[in-house]
């Protein structure tokens, strides 16, 4: 339900993210110039974009570990670059990240490296990190005994379900993922979206994701922005995207390629009713 002021009118809702005029500049490399976002609350946003468009330079600049050369970037309705360092590390226990190799520390075992952002906070107590360590590891289907075992002896498919568990351990309003199903064979890739599907739908947060991967594209997104030409040159659903008269546009979704997972998905829907 849309917030209502004093005068009982409905209020518009505030974009959680909004980026605007963002200019990133490498050395004599101009990445983005001029680049404008918004990213509505409760969406799934996906970032595209061919190698070079700075898509992941675009995530780590939304959350801070970079900073643009100019523009500026709200998350929250905050500025993020500016003020003091205790505020942008409370904004940032307000999103999880899951990056894109799943970043686990290989000398941690699997409860460790979920409790990490828990214990960095340095006020809850252990029988409450446990507490919570363990139920963020149901969520993402892993096991008591999964929780003792480390990095090494993990595969892909749970190196990403542990990573995940960490991103949501501070149980975030925003969720960050950088290529979440690169690597996976298409089985665990299927169970990966389908996983965050249905988190999405019970937790209700909001979620960025950077992917060139079209299966897992149509099958989690509620809108796409596509990098091009240093800017955002289209965004919206897919449906209205492919109407864009760009070549990236046209190559990546019109291609044979995007052409079969489109035809996939309309059969998907068609065999589930939906419309």
């Amino acid at each position: 339900m849309s917030p209502s002021n004093s005068s009982g009118t409905r209020l518009a809702p505030q974009p959680v993210i909004c980026v605007s005029g963002l200019r990133t500049v490498f050395g004599s490399h101009v990445v983005h110039d001029g680049l404008d976002l918004a990213v509505w609350p409760g969406e799934i946003l996906s970032l595209v974009g061919g190698s070079g468009s700075g898509k992941t330079v675009l995530l780590r600049q939304i959350i801070g570990l970079e900073t643009p050369a100019a523009g500026r970037v709200e998350v929250f309705g905050r500025p993020l670059h500016g003020g003091t360092a205790v505020q942008r590390r409370r904004m940032s226990r307000r999103w999880g990240m899951l990056f894109q190799a799943g970043a686990l520390f290989s000398a941690l075992p699997v409860f460790d490296n979920v409790a990490l952002p828990l214990r960095e906070l340095r006020h809850i107590p252990e029988d409450l990190v446990r507490e919570v360590v363990m139920t963020r590891l149901a969520l993402v289907g892993l096991s008591a005994a999964d929780a003792a075992k480390m990095p090494s002896d993990l595969s892909g498919g749970m190196v990403k379900r542990v990573a995940l568990a960490r991103a949501l351990s501070l149980d975030p309003e925003l969720l960050f993922l950088d290529e979440p199903t690169a690597g996976l064979d298409p089985q665990r890739s299927d169970e990966f979206v389908d996983l965050v599907r249905s988190l999405h739908r019970q937790l209700g947060f909001t979620v960025v994701m950077v992917t060139h991967d079209l299966d897992t594209l149509l099958d989690l997104t509620t809108r796409v922005a596509v990098l091009a030409d240093k800017r955002v040159v289209a965004c919206g659903t897919v449906s209205e995207v492919i109407r864009v008269e760009h070549p990236f546009i046209r190559s990546f979704f019109l291609g044979p390629r995007g052409r079969r997972a489109l035809g996939e998905l309309a059969s998907k829907e068609a065999l589930h009713g939906e419309p």
